[in-house]
């Protein structure tokens, strides 16, 4: 998914609608989908204000008129994370007001510097004053995960987008060591047992072709 997300960013374009049914998968191959809502990041704002499904749409999203950029997609993406680790949405809000308010529940009100930021382009619709909150963290929802994955969860699920971790970050956390592994060992262990020919070329795509590479050999 952060892979896809990060192709999408390289171009120079943003999502604008992360969420599981826009994220197909089938045996090792991951794409996103629904296309209709990208916009590209060097275009100016304000942008669309109301953009993305509510449970996963990033505080900058909720709180502005538009104002909102591809930090937006690594919010989104923090969301789904968690929502395929527990089977249950983390922000299920049931309005844009009750958004925010689960929003606040777990991170807890933003300071005044980010208070003020958001009041430059602050929505018609909503207040951007908040009483002062202590959330109850994201640590608590997640206790049976590793430390490496409520390292990149908290990095994702961030109020302010400027300290908001970047997709090409994220993509290098420690948390993803173990799979890069795997496919480079699985990568070196077919490579040393194909037969030597100089007619023959192999090119592997994708995980889901080695996978299967492997089955057939053992058959």
């Amino acid at each position: 998914m952060l892979k896809g997300v990060a192709h999408i960013h390289h171009h120079g374009i943003f999502h604008r609608d992360i969420k599981p049914e826009n994220i197909l998968v089938k045996g090792e191959l991951l794409k996103i989908s629904d296309l209709g809502s990208v916009k590209g990041i060097y275009t100016r704002h304000p942008y669309t204000e109301y953009i993305s499904t509510r449970w996963y749409r990033s505080p900058e999203c909720l709180l502005t008129t538009g104002y909102y950029g591809p930090k937006m997609d690594v919010w989104a993406i923090g969301c789904v994370f968690f929502e395929l680790l527990t089977l249950k949405p983390l922000f299920p809000g049931s309005s844009e007001l009750d958004q925010i308010a689960k929003i606040n529940t777990i991170l807890g009100t933003p300071n005044s510097r980010l208070l003020a930021k958001f009041r430059k382009h602050k929505c018609r619709n909503i207040s951007v004053c908040f009483p002062s909150k202590q959330g109850s963290g994201l640590n608590q929802l997640l206790p049976f995960i590793s430390v490496g994955g409520r390292e990149i969860l908290k990095q994702m699920i961030v109020y302010d987008p400027d300290s908001r971790s970047n997709i090409r970050r994220l993509s290098e956390h420690k948390y993803f060591l173990d799979v890069r592994d795997s496919y480079m060992k699985l990568t070196s262990i077919l490579n040393a047992q194909l037969p030597k020919s100089s007619n023959l070329k192999v090119q592997y795509r994708n995980p889901a072709l080695l996978s299967y590479l492997t089955t057939e050999r053992k058959r």
